[in-house]
């Protein structure tokens, strides 16, 4: 199979975030023990998701990952020109949901492996594939974990986000959470005996518009656009009828956050404003809803200069997404983020990735499979 046919096999899974991924994971493993690389399934906490974590070469020896995600967004939009689950070729085009995001990436990678297992490799090259990275990195923390007993430790990690084939060392990190007040429901005419959730939550509201105007003072990281950290609230909802006390308001937010900043510490004052709505008799839930930390490779990275080396260009500081490779350096690897396609296209209708896109990502691989030769 060519990196056509695996991708139209792997858009045809609808391997929406959230859902069970049990189809594309076993085509996958498939795949790859047919070419005689060393296969693990790991289950996720969740009982219907798996990651997936492959070896081509000596398991012992440091060597490589390539990372991706095998999970992508819903694909409900009414804008599609076609099928989203048929990938569709059009010229140098090919349409499909997740064909940039980021199953492009994990077609190249995957067609590049009869090669990489015709090579007499000495360090390996491991594929490290995980699930609903789309819905807050919930399942590479897992793959992750059993990383020691998988293999030795890698030399880097390349995370294949779509990034038009230039690699980037850097990225914010985010927490995102939800806030839940409970009051009192009553008729709109006695407000006095009602505790009205959405009026109180305007206390939130205010103290988290304080607090997005706070982080434009800095602290500053000129890599990224904006260079500050930054907290918005996305979505609000409460209340059934104009003339009913709303007794529940809903709120969630997220942070994003420089390097060297815990995204979830700029949260914590939102929090606490909301907490407080407790002494007022309000009953108040914070939920979590995911966070990952930052990435922030120096530029005189050993992996950084190996990825120039490979595409031919120096990598980027930053890019303004976040992605897994963040908690690969938390967990002591150097990761960096490089793989095809633009991160423009992502997350629409008529999401596509060019041929030669998918071809320079597999040129790359296969080369870097001649480094880990003898």
């Amino acid at each position: 199979m060519d990196v056509f046919d695996i991708l139209d096999r792997l858009v045809a899974f609808p391997s929406v975030a959230g859902k069970p991924n049990g189809d594309i994971a076993g085509w996958i493993g498939a795949h790859l023990a047919e070419h005689g690389a060393k296969v693990t399934v790991l289950p996720g906490p969740e009982g219907d998701r798996s990651n997936l974590f492959a070896t081509i070469g000596p398991a012992d020896g440091p060597g490589y990952i390539l990372s991706g995600h095998m999970d992508v967004v819903p694909a409900g939009e009414p804008q599609w020109s076609s099928a989203p689950f048929t990938l569709r070729r059009q010229g140098e085009r090919l349409y499909g949901r997740g064909a940039t995001d980021m199953k492009g990436f994990l077609a190249a990678a995957l067609a590049a492996v009869p090669h990489l297992a015709g090579l007499h490799l000495v360090r390996p090259i491991h594929l490290a594939f995980s699930y609903d990275e789309e819905v807050g990195c919930r399942g590479v923390p897992h793959l992750i974990a059993r990383l020691p007993e998988l293999c030795a430790k890698p030399l880097g990690v390349i995370v294949g986000e779509p990034t038009g084939m230039r690699a980037v060392r850097g990225h914010k990190g985010k927490a995102a959470a939800r806030v839940t007040i409970n009051g009192r429901s009553g008729h709109s005419s006695r407000p006095d005996l009602g505790l009205n959730a959405i009026h109180a939550m305007a206390d939130v509201l205010s103290a988290t518009v304080s607090e997005a105007e706070r982080l434009t003072n800095g602290p500053f990281d000129p890599a990224f656009e904006p260079a500050s950290s930054s907290l918005q609230a996305g979505v609000v909802a409460g209340g059934q009828s104009v003339n009913i006390i709303p007794a529940t308001c809903a709120l969630d937010l997220e942070a994003r956050a420089i390097p060297g900043v815990d995204p979830a510490s700029l949260l914590a004052p939102i929090k606490a404003q909301a907490e407080a709505l407790e002494a007022e008799g309000f009953q108040v839930e914070w939920t979590p809803v995911s966070a990952y930390p930052a990435l922030s490779l120096p530029q005189d990275a050993p992996l950084a200069a190996l990825l120039g080396d490979l595409t031919g260009e120096t990598p980027l500081a930053a890019v303004s997404y976040g992605t897994e490779a963040g908690l690969y350096q938390a967990a002591g690897l150097d990761a960096i983020i490089c793989g095809p396609g633009d991160i423009g296209r992502a997350h629409k209708p008529d999401e596509y990735i060019l041929a030669s896109e998918l071809a320079a990502c597999q040129r790359m691989i296969e080369v870097l499979g001649a480094r880990c030769a003898a």
